[in-house]
Parts: structure tokens; C-alpha cells; sequence
């Protein structure tokens, strides 16, 4: 059978069994597709069926001759992982050759922050006495007080606030729903917008139940977001490279700094896995240092 059809089916379980969205479908696809190529580019025979891991080590010898970076690498290790994890698991493979594959060793880029005081200052920059300015401050105070995805914010719906429980429902990655809590100026603002600013907005058929509009009645878009956000930054004299995703960083460890338990943040955040909330925790450890350091006797 053609890696064309292997690869077809792939596809299909990733995005019906495993939900996964059209741009990691498609990241993982090319990977295997890059695979394929390798083996055409050196004329070596090889069926999906049949790769080894020596076969797969000579490709990222040849990818790391490239000059790809240690995170790429990484990247297409991990798409290549998933693809005979598929094979093993629809029994068309009897051993995954990727399990002996090396990974490289990457250091984990501890994200952005900003402190609350910072955050502060881009809530007050905004100009409250427009629409826009309204709007804008609310969508800040949700991305920080509930610590969203920029996509999960602009897909947020009416009928997911729970005013009365002080809860919203979001559905993430993967089409994966959770609730998050919202905090006392989130649902305040939340409230103000809804009630005082939207209904003036001429609402385009389609467009009801998203939360927040632009100004010609439509879903706002993540590019309008991403505008805003560094329009404010600049407007509130802070000189950090901020974007959407720096308030869902900030939200997570400020958490963590004032002792919340990790898997409660995990859950708020929609992560799959503990060990990618445990990023969050490095302020926490540093703080520890640091007391160590200043009391201990031999710090």
C-alpha cells in the first residue's frame, strides 16, 4: 500500500478520533510527508510499513545537516512518533521504530510575565467613555481573570457566562470544554459590555452568541486582538513584547506565586498533561533559592 493511503488515513484519525485542529493536522502531516521525500530524494526504497529506526536516523542526520533548529527537530520527532504510534495501534506494524529514536534535549523557554502591577497599568490605559475602549478593557479582564487562549476568547459565547455561579464554559483545543471561574472585575466588566455597550451594536446574522463584536456587528477577529493589545501595551509604557497569550502566562503564575495547588491551575488552563503547567512553578522555585540563600547559614 502507497504512503499516500496511510498518510490519507492518518489524517482522518487525527481529526476524527483525536479532534485535533486543521493546523496540527496538517503540522503532523508534513512531517511524515517530509519523511516520504527523504526516501525519494535518495532513491531508497522504503514502504511506511517498513521504516526502521536506522532508516529514521539517517533522515535526521540529513535534517540536521539542513540546518534545522534543536526545537524543529524535536517537533518533527514527535509528529514522526504519533504517526507509527497510529501504524502499532491499527496493528499494521508489530514495533514502533521511532521508540529508540533520540530526542534532543531542549531547554523549556520559561514564558513572558507580566507583574500586576504592569497589568494594572494596561487596564487603566484604556478610554473608558467609548465602545471600543469598553470592549477592549473586558476582553483584558477576561484573558487575565479566566487565563485564555486568544482563540478560546474570541470564540466565547453568551450562552456559556454563568453570572450567578461566577463560571464560564470553554471549549478549547480539541473541541475539549472546561469551566472556568471568573473573577469579581471580570464578570463586573463582562456585565457593562453586555448590557450597556453590545446592544447597541448592530449584530450581523451568525454573529448572536459571540460575547465580543467588532464594531460592524461581527466576531472579532485574533489579529484584531493581537492590534489592540499591542496598541495598549505601547499606550500603558511598557516596554515588554506582549501578546494575547503573555495574560494566560501571567494568570498561571501568578497562581502559583500566591500557592495555588498545580492541578487546579492545570484544569483552569485546559492543559492535558501536569508537566506542562509545571513551567509555571519556576518564580515559585526561585523564591525558595532565594530564601535559602538570605537565612539559611550555609545558604
Amino acid at each position: 500500500m502507497a504512503w499516500d493511503l496511510y498518510i490519507k488515513q492518518y489524517e482522518s484519525y487525527l481529526k476524527l478520533e483525536r479532534g485535533l485542529s486543521e493546523n496540527t493536522v496538517q503540522a503532523y502531516i508534513h512531517d511524515v510527508v517530509l519523511l516520504e521525500q527523504f526516501f525519494q530524494s535518495i532513491k531508497r526504497e522504503v514502504e511506511a510499513l517498513h521504516v526502521t529506526t536506522v532508516d529514521l536516523q539517517d533522515f535526521l542526520e540529513y535534517v540536521n545537516q539542513l540546518g534545522m533548529s534543536v526545537h524543529t527537530q524535536a517537533r518533527m520527532i514527535s509528529g514522526l512518533k504519533s504517526f507509527f504510534k497510529y501504524l502499532l495501534f491499527e496493528e499494521l506494524i508489530d514495533t514502533d521504530p521511532t521508540a529508540l529514536l533520540d530526542t534532543p534535549r531542549l531547554g523549556r523557554k520559561l514564558p513572558d510575565t507580566l507583574d500586576f502591577h504592569e497589568i494594572e497599568q494596561i487596564l487603566a490605559s484604556f478610554e473608558l467613555s467609548t465602545p471600543e475602549g469598553q470592549r477592549d478593557r473586558t476582553m483584558i479582564e477576561v484573558l487575565y481573570s479566566a487565563g485564555l487562549r486568544v482563540s478560546e476568547l474570541i470564540n466565547c459565547r453568551i450562552s456559556n457566562i454563568y453570572f450567578d455561579v461566577g463560571f464560564m464554559r470553554i471549549v478549547g483545543k480539541g473541541n475539549k470544554e472546561r469551566l472556568v471561574p471568573l473573577g469579581k472585575d471580570a464578570i463586573k466588566h463582562l456585565k457593562i459590555y453586555i448590557e450597556e455597550v453590545r446592544v447597541h451594536v448592530n449584530v450581523q446574522p451568525g454573529h448572536e452568541n459571540f460575547v465580543f463584536l467588532n464594531r460592524f456587528g461581527k466576531q472579532i477577529s485574533r489579529v484584531s486582538v493581537f492590534t489592540m493589545i499591542k496598541r495598549q501595551v505601547q499606550a500603558a509604557g511598557i516596554r515588554k513584547k506582549v501578546s494575547p497569550h503573555t495574560f494566560r502566562h501571567s494568570f498561571a503564575t501568578h497562581l502559583i506565586e500566591g500557592g495555588a495547588d498545580l492541578r487546579a491551575v492545570q484544569e483552569m488552563l485546559g492543559h492535558e498533561s501536569i508537566t506542562t503547567t509545571e513551567i509555571y512553578t519556576h518564580l515559585d522555585r526561585d523564591y525558595l533559592k532565594q530564601v535559602l540563600k538570605e537565612f539559611h547559614p550555609r545558604g
